[in-house]
């Protein structure tokens, strides 16, 4: 019943470390089925060389497990919360890649230095303020979903648009439509984050790109008119 998400989440999560971007179990990908309600995700812990598709755990947009016999990732509620509120999302990727989250434990948004970034997006990629206590002391994981969410409601962002953030204190976040955009928009992060602390540190006065060129490159790529690949 469950097996195509299974396989699909099973992908995703290898190629994580395939990409660089985890050290040991740092990272998970979830996958949703959003005609069933429900989600595969990573299981809590376990080296990526020991997984299989049918480790992964199925999981309901409530963070209630629906499938499996191992404990899901330990991220999972705020996976489930971004599912709920944010109906266009099919997949989840959480990553500790060490640009993006040195960028994290700055409290830095990512400034929109070059055309690779405005390939991609069109704003600087948001940090989430840290968590106030009384969230930290809550019910941690499911928290973290809603500081995402309320950081793209306070800055007026479109989660359609910018598919990535990183959350203040602590590390990456980025989805699409499926598992696999999920990981590529978390690899675009990590590289973007790469090469805007380069940037800082060959020019700390380097300028932000500007709007003519970030408009021609989003636009040659998303726009009405894209022109950039083969569809």
């Amino acid at each position: 019943m469950y097996q195509s998400i299974k396989d699909e989440a099973y992908h995703c999560n290898m190629q994580l470390p395939q990409l660089g971007l985890v050290l040991f179990t740092f990272g998970n990908v979830s996958v949703a089925d959003r005609s069933k309600g429900v989600f595969a995700i990573k299981p809590s812990g376990v080296p990526y060389d020991e997984l299989t598709p049918d480790k992964m755990v199925i999981v309901d947009f409530d963070g209630k497990i629906v499938e499996g016999t191992l404990r899901p990732s330990s991220d999972t509620k705020t996976h489930a919360v971004l599912y709920k509120h944010w109906e266009g999302i099919g997949g989840i990727t959480h990553t500790h890649s060490t640009y993006a989250t040195a960028w994290a434990q700055s409290q830095r948004d990512i400034p929109i230095f070059g055309t690779t970034h405005a390939d991609h997006l069109t704003t600087d990629i948001p940090c989430a303020p840290p968590m106030s206590d009384e969230m930290i002391l809550g019910n941690y994981e499911y928290e973290t979903g809603f500081q995402i969410i309320n950081h793209f409601e306070a800055q007026k962002l479109d989660y359609k648009e910018v598919e990535m953030i990183l959350v203040g204190n602590h590390a990456p976040f980025a989805w699409g439509k499926t598992g696999i955009k999920s990981v590529y928009n978390s690899a675009v992060l990590e590289t973007v984050a790469q090469m805007a602390l380069l940037t800082e540190q060959i020019n700390p006065q380097a300028p932000r790109l500007k709007d003519a060129l970030i408009k021609k490159h989003y636009e040659r790529k998303h726009g009405g008119e894209a022109y950039y690949g083969q569809e």
